[in-house]
């Protein structure tokens, strides 16, 4: 079983993909997010990696509430970096929603570039609760 799940409170897909997909109604496959804002379509934070990475969350945050999960409920993140000199601020806005006791596994990555000159994108697999 395959159910797209999809919200106006993130940014629309800016491509052929959809912002989530549950899988046998257990797990969550969440698409990378950037620092767009879901009405406006405009990138938040031009250049600055804390507001960006505030925004990104903020656009996981919606998703997985519209498929009825949480932060807690994140089982593995993928943080892809523009520069890996943000990663100490990046992870500072990260860990105000994933603390120690319920953070979920992570891979930090540097690319080359990211969709809109991003600064930072985040995706996520979570466990929807039964």
């Amino acid at each position: 079983m395959r159910s797209i799940i999809r919200t106006e409170q993130a940014p629309a897909p800016v491509g052929p993909y959809n912002q989530a997909i549950a899988a046998s109604g257990k797990m969550l496959f969440v698409a990378g997010q950037i620092a767009l804002h879901p009405q406006t379509g405009q990138i938040v934070g031009e250049g600055d990696v804390t507001q960006q990475t505030q925004q990104v969350l903020s656009n996981l945050q919606a998703i997985l509430a519209e498929a009825g999960a949480s932060f807690s409920d994140v089982v593995k993140t993928t943080v892809f970096l523009a520069d890996m000199n943000d990663f100490a601020a990046m992870n500072t806005v990260y860990a105000t929603a994933f603390g120690e006791d319920s953070a979920p596994a992570r891979a930090c990555v540097e690319v080359a570039r990211l969709p809109k000159d991003v600064r930072v994108e985040i995706d996520c697999i979570a466990v929807l609760p039964e």
